[in-house]
């Protein structure tokens, strides 16, 4: 099995809803890592898990997408609280839309918003 990551920095903020968080009920910034990580069990023709140019890109355009953003302020958020569970599930699915390397049947993003707490979701393609 062959695996590949690629990480970015940036800078969102949200609130958490719903319950009693004590300071993180209040609007703040955290620096995010977002880490995106293929795995494939081949490679194409020229010895690449996938076209690392294409996913660069799409990672930049969600990098793009989030930044300086409060969270709770978009779409894709409603009626959710903008854990960094939701947050890895959404970006997950949103690059495994738009990455079309058929070789790659696993991904999993891994968002920390801080040094030491991140969370993970992980799609597999049918």
């Amino acid at each position: 099995m062959y695996t590949l990551a690629v990480q970015r920095d940036f800078v969102a903020q949200h609130y958490l809803v719903g319950g009693d968080w004590g300071a993180e009920n209040l609007w703040h910034s955290h620096h995010y890592r977002l880490e995106l990580t293929l795995e494939g069990a081949t490679l194409d023709k020229h010895g690449y898990l996938v076209d690392i140019v294409d996913v660069e890109a799409n990672l930049e355009a969600i990098v793009a997408h989030y930044k300086d953003k409060t969270l709770n302020d978009l779409p894709e958020f409603a009626e959710l609280n903008p854990s960094i569970e939701h947050f890895t599930r959404i970006v997950c699915l949103t690059l495994a839309d738009r990455i079309a390397a058929p070789n790659i049947h696993a991904f999993t993003v891994r968002i920390w918003e801080n040094q030491i707490a991140w969370a993970a979701y992980r799609h597999q393609r049918r």
